[in-house]
């Protein structure tokens, strides 16, 4: 329409010259003129519509590209109406706006100690720790499955520190759209150590913990809460952050939202990318805090630990004998201690790539140390699954190898060595971008909020559909089981 426009001035448009044709009967002559006048005002009348129809698209336009969001641009591009149906539009643009900004209402649990700083206490006393009559002073202990206990930790802060968080913790549940059951399940997993636990009633100082009478204290805990009944556990948030984590009982909660570092021991109806988060392992090597270059990095490539794993795992050992005697190489077993990740942190710093094969499941905590030491990641790991790749693209920061490939002799030594300083210094360029998403003191736990705030609409969407599904009989599951992971309920009628 406006490319048929004609440009306007504030001179009054011009007509063609007036011809009048007098005719001698009078009748005839003045209704010339009434049509001649008609014309004329019709003329004005549709040059001033142009004009007000250009002023207007010269609004619209100011408002999408000069609005204060993005939101406020989607609603003027919309298609327009008059008047009142116009500013309809704006309002509703403006509700979507609030709605969408709004943090998800999330309700912490209080669980019984046993299940909190209880588990902590035990970890401490299996150790030759002391009783304490405060467990809140308690020390969680460190290591790669922390994030339990930052995420938890987060939740109890007032919400005037939480900024930047896509939650928000509310002290009513029937305000809450999520539920946080802070079980420390990779800890209670790892507090009795490789000794056996002691007998019950011979040692009153260190008494007997299992983890598996614990798994199953919490799910009848939380099938008596009226909140779980509601919808079958849906909208729960559980950590499970440990590859064997919650094993026992991962039937009885598998319909919640699962932190998880993969899926390695998870079943196709237990967890999927669709209802779970991915989460990083908490980085047990120091941070790398000089800047981007290889000046002091002379070692190529750099792993350190477990030799021998199990499952997909096995393929360290192969790498240890074809990379073993390599001269720029450096491969050695460790295990975990405060000396191995001194030895790691000068390692990685100090290395242009590091090694990144599987563990007894797919990824393994090595990764997010490289990570954080600016260590490009050579990942040899074929159903790996990676936090945050919504917003990262790994492709960027990390270099992917074929298990068959890589257990060639010769070829991953020979394909680094082809890479060239400027292609590392942009890799290191990258991983300094983003490594805070891996810092827990950082970025990582409000990531993983945002994270679980975007399965907001997915679990609505399947406890409605549960509602009115009617119950399959599936010998296999199907896409929707990976979502709701069931095969379906009984209708009411």
């Amino acid at each position: 329409m406006s490319a048929r426009l004609k440009p306007t001035t504030s001179r009054e448009p011009r007509l063609p010259p007036l011809r009048v044709h007098v005719s001698r009967d009078p009748n005839e002559t003045l209704v010339l003129f009434r049509n001649i006048t008609m014309a004329r005002k019709a003329s004005l009348a549709k040059n001033a519509l142009a004009t007000a129809a250009v002023l207007f698209a010269i609004y619209v336009i100011f408002n999408i590209f000069h609005g204060p969001t993005a939101t406020s641009k989607l609603g003027s591009a919309l298609p327009l109406g008059t008047g009142e149906s116009y500013s309809i539009s704006l309002n509703s643009m403006k509700n979507l706006q609030n709605s969408a900004g709004n943090p998800v209402r999330i309700y912490l649990y209080d669980l019984p100690t046993r299940f909190t700083y209880g588990v902590i206490q035990h970890h401490s006393l299996a150790r030759g720790g002391k009783p304490v009559d405060d467990l809140t002073k308690l020390n969680y202990p460190g290591h790669q499955h922390m994030a339990e206990w930052h995420l938890f930790k987060d939740l109890l802060r007032p919400n005037s520190e939480r900024t930047g968080s896509a939650v928000v913790r509310v002290s009513d549940p029937d305000d809450a759209e999520l539920f946080y059951v802070p079980f420390f399940s990779s800890l209670s997993l790892n507090v009795n150590p490789s000794r056996p636990a002691a007998e019950p009633g011979l040692d009153p100082v260190r008494p007997a913990y299992n983890d598996e009478e614990t798994q199953e204290a919490l799910v009848e805990w939380l099938e008596a809460q009226e909140y779980w009944k509601r919808n079958d556990g849906r909208d729960h948030v559980i950590i499970a952050s440990d590859p064997n984590a919650l094993y026992r009982v991962i039937d009885s909660v598998k319909k919640s939202v699962l932190l998880v570092s993969d899926f390695g021991r998870l079943r196709r109806d237990q967890g999927s990318l669709v209802k779970d988060v991915i989460l990083p392992y908490s980085h047990r090597v120091n941070i790398y805090q000089g800047d981007i270059g290889v000046e002091n990095r002379n070692t190529l490539l750099f792993f350190m630990g477990a030799r021998y794993r199990k499952e997909g795992g096995k393929v360290r050992d192969l790498l240890f004998q074809i990379l073993g005697n390599e001269d720029d190489v450096t491969i050695k077993h460790g295990v975990q201690s405060r000396e191995s990740r001194r030895a790691a942190s000068h390692g990685m710093h100090s290395s242009k790539f590091c090694l990144n094969p599987a563990g007894d499941t797919p990824s393994a905590c090595r990764l997010f140390d490289s990570i954080v030491s600016l260590c490009v990641p050579v990942i040899i790991s074929d159903e790996i699954e990676l936090p945050f790749e919504d917003v990262i693209d790994y492709r960027k920061i990390a270099i992917f190898v074929e298990t068959t490939v890589a257990l060639k002799p010769g070829f991953l030594v020979s394909m680094l060595r082809t890479i060239t300083t400027e292609r590392i210094l942009e890799y290191q360029k990258e991983l300094k971008e983003v490594k805070h998403y891996f810092d827990y003191g950082s970025g990582t736990v409000n990531e993983i909020w945002r994270q679980v705030a975007q399965k907001v609409p997915l679990i609505k969407l399947m406890i409605n559909r549960d509602k009115r599904f009617v119950k399959r009989n599936l010998t296999e599951p199907d896409c929707s089981c990976l979502c709701s992971n069931q095969t379906g309920i009984l209708t009411s009628y």
